[in-house]
C-alpha cells in the first residue's frame, strides 16, 4: 500500500478514536465550543446481555428474554389449590409428588365434565379458596369446550369470572390436551389470562386412553413434567418444584364433584 493511503487510514482511525473518547464524557467545552455527548459511546458499550428484540407488529412486546430472567423463583412452601375437570385424574397424582417433595400442600378439586361456564356461573371456586386459603392456584379447564361454536362470545364472561375469583393469587392455567383442532378455547383463555400464566398444551403428543381424549396416566406424568418445566422457566410465578423421586403421590385432600345436571 502506498504511503499516502497509509497516512489517510491512520488519520481516519485516530479521528474515530478521538470522537469515541470525547463522547464518553458529559458535555465539554473547547475554545468556546460546546461538544455534546454523542450516542456512539452508548452504542459501543451497551449491555445487550440476553435481551432479544422482537421485530413484529406488537409494539408492546419488545424485550422478552431479559424480563423473564429477572423473575425470581419463590422458594417458600405453598398451599396449592388445583381445580378443574377430569384431566386432574392424570395430572393430580404427579403434581402431588412434586408438592410433597418440595414441601408444598396440595388440595385437588375435580369437577367431572366441568367447563369454564360451570365454574364461572357459580361461587364454587370462591368457596374452596376460602376453605383452603391457597397462595397458589393451578387450573386445568377447556377439554370439554374444544368444539363450542362462537366460544369467544359465549364463554369470555365465565373465564373472566374465574379469573376475578382468583384475584391477586398467583395462578397457572393449563390448556386442554387437544385431540382435534378447537374452536377457540385456547385463544380465549390466552387472551384473558395474564401473560406468563397460560400453558398451551395443544401441539403436544400423547398416548391416549380408550376414549381417545384423556392422556394415559404415564402420558399425564410427562404432561405435568412439561408444565412444571414451563412454570420454572417461562411463567411469571415460578415456585420451588424440584423433580421428585416418586412418579406419583396423594394430594393432602381431593374433593370430587359430580357433573352438573
Amino acid at each position: 500500500m502506498k504511503r499516502p493511503y497509509i497516512e489517510l487510514w491512520l488519520l481516519l482511525a485516530l479521528s474515530l478514536l478521538l470522537i469515541t473518547i470525547l463522547s464518553s464524557f458529559e458535555n465539554i467545552e473547547i475554545f468556546g465550543f460546546e461538544l455534546k455527548k454523542a450516542s456512539i459511546y452508548e452504542e459501543l458499550v451497551a449491555d445487550n446481555g440476553n435481551t432479544t428484540l422482537i421485530e413484529n407488529n406488537d409494539t408492546n412486546q419488545v424485550i422478552i428474554d431479559k424480563i423473564e430472567k429477572e423473575i425470581e423463583k419463590d422458594t417458600l412452601p405453598k398451599s396449592i389449590l388445583f381445580i378443574g375437570d377430569s384431566m386432574l385424574e392424570g395430572l393430580g397424582p404427579r403434581m402431588a409428588s412434586y408438592a410433597k417433595h418440595n414441601g408444598h400442600t396440595l388440595n385437588n378439586v375435580i369437577w367431572y365434565s366441568s367447563t369454564s361456564k360451570v365454574w364461572g356461573e357459580c361461587d364454587t371456586l370462591s368457596y374452596f379458596i376460602h376453605h383452603y386459603k391457597p397462595n397458589y392456584i393451578i387450573v386445568s379447564l377447556g377439554a370439554n369446550e374444544l368444539f363450542v361454536k362462537d366460544i369467544i362470545n359465549k364463554r369470555a364472561k365465565y373465564v373472566d369470572r374465574i379469573l376475578s375469583q382468583i384475584g391477586d393469587i398467583p395462578y397457572i392455567w393449563i390448556g386442554p390436551p387437544n385431540w382435534k383442532d378447537d374452536s377457540g378455547i385456547n385463544k380465549l383463555v390466552a387472551s384473558r389470562a395474564k401473560r406468563g400464566t397460560f400453558f398451551l398444551t395443544d401441539g403436544m403428543q400423547f398416548d391416549r386412553a380408550k376414549d381417545g381424549a384423556h392422556p394415559t396416566r404415564s402420558s399425564s406424568v410427562l404432561w405435568m413434567d412439561s408444565v412444571v418445566r414451563w412454570i420454572n422457566i417461562h411463567s411469571i410465578y415460578p415456585i420451588k418444584l424440584d423433580v421428585p423421586e416418586n412418579k406419583t403421590d396423594k394430594a393432602n385432600h381431593t374433593v370430587i364433584l359430580q357433573p352438573k345436571k
